[in-house]
């Protein structure tokens, strides 16, 4: 590594409105102190954290880059190029950490290729938060992302991952957009095996949080609405 390159640093944010410094280190704020050139997904959303979490801190003096899911790979290079003028970079989510299930895993890979040292923080990450708090198998789990809208494909791919999961004593964790929660709870009662244990985690580190694992059949007694709530999903057979 170069010694005279800037760094990249992997910022975590909050999954909400919580105050940062709730669920946030303290090596997070002086990451942000120092940083004035950053990666984001909004540029308004990462300037309201930086706000929250350094409120002195001068906005003019912010120099911002986009990246999201339709960032062509070959426009990550100029983002990193303050990092050889000696100049530190901040990669902010939107929410939670970078690089998880985020398109700032394009950075994170093209900084390696170019020789500059990465320096992941400590943050709330949704996905372990849920694993943590589902009692499933941690040692053996995957994240599968969104699944498919078709409701004979998402039949298919959870009927796929209830056996998987069987297999391989593997958790099987997934995300759906918010406001199709309520629907993909009920496609999970209807398609999963009455057995099948399924957790549900819903504004991870917010006031409202909901976090419940029972079985699918006891779960078709529960009452929970879930629309526009980011929600993780896990099941384990």
């Amino acid at each position: 590594m170069d010694s005279k390159k800037g760094h990249l640093y992997l910022i975590p944010c909050t999954l909400g409105d919580t105050p940062p410094l709730e669920v946030l280190p303290l090596l997070v704020k002086k990451a942000v102190e120092h940083i004035d050139h950053y990666i984001v997904e909004h540029e308004k959303s990462a300037r309201h954290f930086i706000k929250n979490i350094v409120p002195r801190k001068s906005q003019p003096d912010l120099h911002f880059q986009h990246i999201n899911k339709f960032t062509h790979d070959t426009e990550i290079p100029e983002m990193l190029a303050p990092c050889f003028e000696g100049h530190d970079v901040g990669v902010i989510s939107d929410a939670g950490c970078p690089g998880i299930a985020d398109p700032g895993a394009l950075v994170v890979r093209q900084a390696h290729l170019q020789g500059i040292r990465v320096v992941p923080l400590v943050g709330p990450s949704s996905l372990l938060l849920a694993m943590m708090a589902s009692g499933f198998n941690g040692q053996n789990f995957a994240f599968n992302g969104y699944l498919p809208i078709d409701k004979q494909e998402r039949k298919t791919e959870l009927k796929r991952l209830e056996r998987l999961s069987a297999e391989q004593n593997q958790s099987q964790l997934f995300i759906e957009t918010p406001y199709r929660n309520n629907q993909m709870l009920e496609s999970l009662l209807q398609i999963l095996h009455p057995e099948t244990q399924l957790c549900v985690a819903c504004d991870i580190t917010l006031p409202s949080e909901y976090i419940h694992t029972t079985s699918v059949t006891l779960w078709k007694k529960i009452k929970v609405d879930l629309h526009k709530r980011p929600t993780l999903f896990i099941l384990q057979k």
